[in-house]
């Protein structure tokens, strides 16, 4: 879309005429408007600018703007037969704060992108949580699998070259703390995460580029959704530091997180579709080993 940005919006519609902040109302008519002027190619500051000028409360106008488009985006997608979005978790990230509080604990905002929705954290475990869950984690490590979607069931991938084992929900007085602090995080219930999931990458392991969803495609899918319905957020929290490598891949946007300790990168995919620019990898381990933690987040309540 072109930038019309040197140019102004058409205020023959509803903009075109100052409102009271206290019986401002999003109207269809504002709607088709924002719609619109997005279709001609103003881009949102411009039009959000206008609408401040024409009288219009800036709280009220952004998330006109904001549900508008997402709403119109998302029927275009479904039109050209995407699944249909569904609600995800979501930090509040709405003023850029620079800390977020998570209830026990304060953690850092290091980074935030919009579409995809990637969000990285700086100390959302401390060192002493990190120790222990590697240390809990240990003993039980075996081959990581992933889920067949052939079947619904699990099976060895050689994508994925690690060994992992997962925390029951609530397991540990730590595991109860963690998974607490997330959803205070992430806004999303604790009965809707996976277990959590501990993985051991040693020098040469990776994880190549992959999707988290469940293709709807697949003939084993319908199972999987039965114990929660669709994945639709992930959160990899890093527990160590590895000496070289082992990086959080986004190929779709050309970023890489580097895995440090106690830190944690945050994604979400509003549908089971490539279109959320979600694919995603582990970076093989070049130096060192490599531990980190992985919860899954549901629609649903997972069983």
């Amino acid at each position: 879309m072109a930038s019309r940005s040197d140019q102004h919006p058409d205020h023959t519609t509803t903009t075109a005429q100052p409102i009271s902040a206290t019986r401002q109302a999003i109207t269809p008519e504002l709607r088709r408007w924002i719609i619109k002027q997005a279709q001609a190619g103003y881009p949102a500051p411009v039009v959000l600018q206008s609408m401040r000028d024409a009288g219009w409360d800036e709280d009220v106008a952004a998330e006109a703007m904001e549900v508008t488009l997402r709403n119109h985006l998302n029927a275009l997608s479904v039109q050209q037969g995407q699944p249909t979005a569904v609600p995800v978790p979501e930090p509040r990230l709405d003023e850029s704060p620079a800390q977020v509080d998570c209830g026990d604990r304060t953690v850092n905002v290091l980074l935030a992108m919009a579409q995809p929705r990637i969000v990285v954290f700086g100390g959302l475990l401390s060192p002493e949580e990190c120790d222990a869950l590697i240390a809990d984690a240990a003993p039980r490590m075996a081959r990581s699998l992933t889920v067949a979607t052939q079947t619904g069931g699990e099976e060895i991938n050689d994508d994925r070259t690690s060994d992992g084992m997962f925390f029951q929900r609530g397991q540990s007085p730590l595991i109860q703390r963690i998974e607490e602090r997330i959803a205070r995080l992430l806004h999303w219930p604790i009965e809707n995460g996976e277990g959590l999931q501990v993985l051991h990458y040693r020098p040469g392991a990776e994880y190549k580029p992959h999707y988290d969803y469940f293709d709807p495609a697949e003939p084993g899918t319908a199972t999987i959704l039965k114990r929660g319905g669709q994945r639709v957020g992930t959160l990899v929290i890093y527990l160590n530091t590895p000496e070289k490598g082992g990086g959080t891949t986004f190929p779709d946007v050309f970023l890489e997180v580097a895995p440090q300790r106690g830190n944690a990168v945050f994604f979400s995919y509003e549908r089971p579709h490539p279109s959320t620019q979600t694919l995603h990898g582990g970076a093989p381990v070049i130096a060192g080993d490599k531990w980190i933690a992985t919860k899954w987040l549901r629609e649903r309540e997972f069983k």
